[in-house]
């Protein structure tokens, strides 16, 4: 199931969705005027379009988090996958119950420690509850005592082996912690994506490339979003949004103002041209087969309200 279709994870309460029919029957027009704007909005639709963007095998993306894993982690296996946690995000019952349908009795957590690997799945409850709880962060092994901060557990799912995973708009704000293995952060405008590791944290930084692939792309569906939105689901000015293209994506969504949002993201995903995303197999473990295209490659942003 897609991420958009299970819940929308941000700025509305529940119980707000629910007098509208519940997050499915939310419309267009309504969206602005029920989310409460935050400042870790932009964040939060990054991490929900770089997993989105793993789980449908985009090559911009999952050749280089594949390299990660498996050069500079050497995570056995070659058919990746992720899993989103987050529990500050959505309901935990909702993360945990995804998480399972991918892990197995026998999915290890790969820490970097000298010791047997912990099993993820008899963990998953209790890191949920290490976000909230700091008692329950003492009684975690100190080898993940910080895996609650994990926003994403990637892995290879033909060799059960996974490693926690911060992502982060903001490079600045990565962080060490026992558990954390990958960070994934948006490369330098015009400079060197190159994935590298940070010795201070521990931490195998994998910058998204910016010029003219995903982070470009993202940026652009995230100001197309926040200006249609601020005029209300309307077309909004020319000075607002001036890219003519950006404009054309705007009327797109203003055309749609009355149908519910999951229906209109269904609506125009076909007009991301996937058939245009042309792959080549080459000497590499790591084969993209064609997919759907992701909420950045339909210049649509994850939209998402909070739950708890």
């Amino acid at each position: 199931m897609p991420i958009w279709e299970a819940e929308f994870p941000q700025p509305v309460k529940a119980d707000v969705v629910s007098e509208v029919g519940g997050s499915a029957q939310v419309k267009l027009k309504m969206l602005n005027r029920l989310r409460r704007p935050g400042d870790g909005d932009c964040g939060i639709c990054y991490e929900y379009a770089v997993h989105d963007a793993i789980k449908r095998g985009n090559p911009q993306i999952s050749e280089r988090v594949h390299d990660a894993l498996s050069k500079h982690l050497k995570v056995p296996g070659t058919a990746l996958e992720s899993i989103l946690f987050g529990a500050e995000k959505n309901g935990t019952k909702q993360l945990i119950d995804t998480a399972e349908e991918l892990l197995t009795d026998d999915s290890r957590l790969l820490t970097g420690r000298q010791a047997q690997p912990p099993k993820l799945k008899n963990y998953l409850s209790m890191l949920a509850a290490a976000f909230r709880r700091e008692s329950t962060r003492k009684s975690l092994p100190t080898s993940i005592n910080g895996l609650w901060k994990a926003d994403l557990f990637l892995g290879h799912t033909d060799s059960d082996r996974w490693v926690g995973t911060t992502v982060k708009i903001n490079p600045r704000q990565l962080e060490a912690a026992n558990g954390l293995r990958v960070g994934i952060v948006p490369a330098s405008q015009g400079k060197s994506d190159l994935i590298v590791k940070d010795e201070a944290k521990n931490l195998i930084v994998c910058p998204l490339p910016y010029d003219g692939s995903f982070m470009e792309a993202f940026y652009n569906a995230w100001g197309i979003v926040q200006q249609f939105l601020f005029a209300d689901a309307q077309l909004p000015r020319e000075v607002a949004l001036s890219i003519p293209s950006h404009r054309q994506v705007a009327r797109e969504l203003e055309r749609r103002r009355d149908f519910p949002v999951i229906d209109v993201i269904h609506a125009l995903t076909p007009l991301a041209q996937p058939h245009l995303l042309k792959t080549e197999a080459q000497n590499k473990s790591l084969i993209i087969t064609g997919k759907e295209p992701s909420l950045t490659e339909t210049l649509i942003a994850p939209v998402s309200i909070q739950t708890d």
